[in-house]
């Protein structure tokens, strides 16, 4: 293994284990609106993004790929609609967190890949095998489970792993790179953070907030949104996408574990049977997805 490929690895792994660890954040600040938090994370992103492009002179290059979507009506669209779906992404996982739903996050995370299959399926025309669809029918059955057992529809996982699966569905209609594309998705919806944060009665955006506990914390959502991303799209052009895609279930992983052992919520018999029928789809999933991930990886 050389060691570009073990940068790869290591850089993708530090940003999955920021991500799973991204509730402790979040926990934080659990006195302040989840509106407010996700509105200060869209604007402080923004602002942090704007520093990085400028720090790594890549300004001219920025402003060429934002022109280049501007004159292209469908990548227009597609990075606008985007920015929203991961607006939605960001303030249910918040929601969720501060309302002692870490769990359900967690199953959000493990099911997400799944759920990309089955968008690729019906917007791609893509075709599954038997194993893809064994695997997507025992995810099926968990959450029907949990749904049965609880009385109640786990829709926090749901909305969190078809908003993701989506988001990335768009951005495969934008030919920009990671950094370029979290600037312009925080630039087009920062207007309405502001105007939010404006507007809202005894809002946190005030010159008073920078000398207040949680003041440092609401700036500092920039950074915390912001590294593990660029960390991320740093690592994944290193690596096979196979191992992107075994990486990937590091940040539910520790999710759950923050979940049932340091925040002490309910893991019952059903969550547990429920979690065993989804890491059984997945592991058939990968088993079904490697060899040709490996193969496109040859190929390219």
């Amino acid at each position: 293994m050389d060691q570009e490929h073990k940068a790869g690895i290591l850089y993708a792994a530090v940003a999955y284990i920021l991500w799973g660890f991204l509730p402790i954040y979040w926990k934080l600040l659990y006195e302040t609106p989840p509106g407010e938090i996700l509105a200060h994370r869209i604007l402080w992103s923004f602002i942090f993004m704007l520093i990085i492009v400028f720090a790594v002179r890549k300004w001219k290059p920025f402003m060429q790929a934002f022109k280049a979507i501007l004159k292209n009506k469908k990548q227009f669209i597609g990075i606008t609609v985007a920015s929203f779906v991961i607006s939605l992404n960001w303030l249910t996982f918040i929601w969720a967190v501060n309302h002692d739903h870490v769990i359900q996050t967690s199953l959000g995370y493990y099911i997400n890949p799944l759920v990309s299959i089955l968008l690729g399926m019906i917007v791609l025309k893509e075709s599954l095998t038997r194993r893809q669809l064994f695997a997507f029918a025992l995810a099926a059955v968990g959450v029907v489970n949990l749904t049965v057992s609880y009385g109640v529809f786990p829709w926090v996982s749901l909305v969190l792993a078809f908003s993701f699966a989506i988001y990335g569905l768009l951005k495969k209609t934008v030919n920009i790179s990671a950094m370029f594309g979290l600037t312009v998705e925080t630039m087009i919806v920062s207007p309405i953070a502001l105007i939010y944060l404006l507007v809202t009665p005894d809002s946190s955006l005030k010159p008073a907030m920078m000398f207040s506990a949680t003041g440092p914390l609401l700036i500092g959502a920039g950074v915390a949104t912001a590294v593990p991303l660029l960390m991320f799209a740093t690592g994944a052009r290193k690596i096979p996408l196979s191992m992107v895609g075994f990486l990937q279930y590091i940040a539910p992983t520790i999710m759950l574990i923050l979940g049932v052992f340091v925040y002490k919520e309910n893991f019952s018999t059903a969550h547990f049977l429920s979690f065993g029928l989804i890491w059984v789809a997945l592991i058939i999933y990968m088993a079904s997805a490697h060899p040709k991930l490996i193969r496109r990886q040859e190929q390219n």
